[in-house]
């Protein structure tokens, strides 16, 4: 059994006593063990759906004050001088429902490789780095939640 659990975001920010680093596959689960930055084990018990993000505070089960920080992850960082060819990527990474981060003058993604080189064949210059990743939350989120839907593509 783990000593400290974090169970709820604050809604007003206060002094952080502790940082959590994850990366945006982890941010994603209500149901996790982990540690803090420092090493110290803790579990992330938060209500179905939540999606955490660099910078969102969580209360532990001590009291202390918890910062989620988003990690640095490797992506892929789309760039084009014109913003109608961004939103030209963006449209077909979209339509293969891949989580993009939309940036001033670029598009990031988890890097892929089949990916990359769609993304190239389309003219479009890709490079590799390793960033803190942070996607839109999508037409279907709802306060910071992320939301699913289906529906069938022709």
């Amino acid at each position: 059994m783990l000593s400290v659990t974090l169970t709820r975001r604050l809604s007003v920010r206060r002094e952080p006593q502790a940082r959590l680093v994850l990366p945006f596959e982890a941010r994603q689960k209500s149901r996790l063990r982990t540690q803090l930055e420092h090493g110290e084990e803790v579990g992330v018990l938060l209500d179905r759906g939540t999606v955490l993000r660099g910078g969102d505070q969580l209360l532990a089960s001590d009291g202390r004050v918890v910062e989620i920080v988003a990690a640095a992850e490797d992506v892929s960082v789309v760039t084009a001088a014109d913003p109608s060819q961004l939103a030209r990527a963006a449209y077909h990474l979209g339509n293969r429902h891949v989580a993009v981060q939309v940036c001033s003058g670029s598009l990031r993604y988890l890097r892929d490789h089949v990916l990359d080189d769609m993304v190239r064949g389309l003219g479009f210059d890709v490079a590799a780095q390793t960033l803190p990743f942070e996607p839109e939350g999508g037409a279907y989120s709802h306060a910071g939640t992320h939301g699913g839907h289906s529906h069938g593509h022709a």
